[in-house]
């Protein structure tokens, strides 16, 4: 028994499995959820000698009839994403559904939908379970799930993260674009999800080490050439622009100057 990663979507979270017989990575294969059997894809081997009793099981590696009906399975589950708008609408419910996804046994339905307030969807949980014969889950998610979900292109000019790469978000403050001295402009810092980009961790720890010892913007320090204010930085370099003497003449010096 060996332990595998899998992934449901491409740009998803990895789960781990036992399975007792060989896969490669890129094998396409059903595996045992708490919500029902799915479809995955094996991103890797985990360990090689131990099972573990709190992970479910692969069930088997997946069929050209598996595949053929994963397939179907989006079809309809897209078509049952525009049924849900409608009903959404003819309810006068204050919510916007993002996606739908069902599992490979067609045992539960889920809707994703993001709203700016509790929602009471009961009558709409009841109208999809008498179309559809199946368990229905509405989960309300946030701004960042939605663009992971939708996807684009990001200030950069690329594929937003969260929706290319990104598995976990962890917690990103404005301290971390104070911190690159960046001009704390929303459409400058912010991401399509109306919240600040999550690319302002990846160099935040960088950033932090480099501006240690370094004057902030409007400090009076004393140069080679007297006496001046500070009135920008740059902190990869360690530099700093300073304004010197009586006629205010700009200088450019090392923090270790």
């Amino acid at each position: 028994m060996k332990v595998y990663s899998v992934k449901f979507k491409d740009q998803g979270k990895s789960y781990y499995f036992n399975g007792s017989d060989e896969y490669e990575i890129d094998d396409y294969v059903i595996v045992e959820t708490e919500k029902g059997l799915q479809y995955g894809k094996v991103c890797g081997l985990i360990s090689s000698e131990e099972s573990s009793e709190n992970y479910k099981n692969i069930i088997r590696k997946a069929s050209d009839d598996d595949t053929n009906e994963y397939y179907k399975l989006l079809s309809s589950a897209q078509e049952a994403l525009e049924k849900c708008k409608k009903l959404v609408n003819n309810l006068n419910l204050n919510m916007h559904v993002i996606s739908a996804e069902f599992t490979f046994d067609r045992s539960q339905l889920l809707f994703n939908f993001t709203s700016d307030e509790r929602v009471d969807f009961r009558e709409l949980a009841k109208k999809l379970a008498g179309l559809y014969h199946t368990r229905i889950e509405l989960r309300q998610v946030g701004a960042r799930d939605k663009a992971k979900e939708i996807g684009g292109v990001g200030i950069c000019g690329g594929q937003i993260c969260c929706a290319r790469f990104l598995n976990h978000i962890d917690a990103i403050s404005m301290n971390m674009a104070k911190n690159q001295n960046l001009a704390l402009n929303p459409s400058k810092i912010n991401g399509l999800c109306g919240r600040l980009l999550c690319c302002l961790q990846y160099e935040d720890e960088n950033y932090l080490e480099c501006s240690k010892g370094m004057p902030n913007i409007g400090d009076v320090i004393q140069t080679k050439n007297g006496e001046g204010e500070v009135v920008s930085i740059d902190i990869l370099n360690r530099k700093c622009k300073v304004l010197v003497g009586s006629n205010k003449e700009e200088v450019e010096i090392k923090s270790n100057d």
